[in-house]
């Protein structure tokens, strides 16, 4: 999130370890398969599944796997049913959280997603309570020498970034969703290779998280979430302090 530049180093951590274990390759084909179903398997014609397939060949998903997504989001590998659910809630210190869902089984998800919220000192909420909270959005991660903002305000400001943070030679950037591509483009043109790519939720406002008790049950219940298969994006609206996010990082 911009602004939250440790906790953008955590994620950005934790995001690629997702990629060693796969766990984001499998997230990535549920979207190609649904987009694909939904739109046909042309992605000239097919903007959701366009951006798909752009943040897969970002993650560095095999072409392999994404051929066999199509395929089976068009059905010739055997039909492919999967429901979008979007469950709201709150975590320790009234965080609001987003959980966004493919799945096959509503029932399943549901009962999962429940429990994780329960163990993890927070609740679910109904239909409307946090959505409003959050906005869709590009969101790229850029590391190494690129991760300059002047360098990087140079390449994407035209294409369409209108917020760009940098710490610890990590650079997150954000766009309207519609401006997925062109950025895409941009830095492909320069030669930048982003080292995430997606289209996510970003809040309007935070909650100050000051003690790392709260932090950790935050964190955990994130965690937690996102390690249920059904679960293909977690969003949630919290800022923590940074003596706070660097004993985390030492701790992680």
């Amino acid at each position: 999130m911009s602004g939250h530049s440790k906790w953008a180093n955590i994620k950005h951590q934790k995001a690629a370890a997702d990629k060693v274990k796969g766990k984001i390759f499998s997230r990535l084909a549920k979207e190609i398969m649904v987009a694909a179903k939904m739109g046909g398997g042309d992605p000239n014609g097919n903007p959701r599944l366009r951006s798909a397939l752009t943040a897969a060949r970002a993650a560095n998903m095999p072409n392999v796997n994404i051929d066999r997504a199509i395929k089976k989001g068009l059905g010739e590998l055997g039909d492919v049913t999967f429901e979008e659910i979007v469950y709201e809630g709150y975590g320790a210190g009234g965080v609001a959280v987003l959980v966004e869902c493919l799945t096959d089984n509503r029932n399943r998800t549901t009962s999962e997603v429940r429990m994780v919220f329960d163990r993890a000192n927070g609740n679910m909420a109904g239909a409307g309570s946090v959505a409003w909270m959050f906005k869709r959005q590009a969101r790229f991660v850029v590391s190494g020498e690129w991760a300059d903002e002047d360098k990087l305000m140079d390449v994407v400001l035209e294409a369409g970034v209108n917020d760009i943070s940098v710490d610890d030679g990590v650079a997150e950037l954000w766009a309207d969703p519609e401006c997925f591509e062109p950025v895409m483009q941009a830095l492909n043109a320069a030669g930048i290779t982003p080292d995430e790519a997606e289209q996510t939720r970003r809040p309007d406002n935070v909650t100050a998280i000051t003690d790392v008790g709260t932090a950790r049950q935050v964190l955990r219940l994130i965690d937690r979430l996102e390690e249920l298969d059904d679960v293909q994006l977690v969003t949630a609206n919290f800022e923590i302090d940074d003596a706070i996010a660097e004993q985390l990082e030492e701790e992680a």
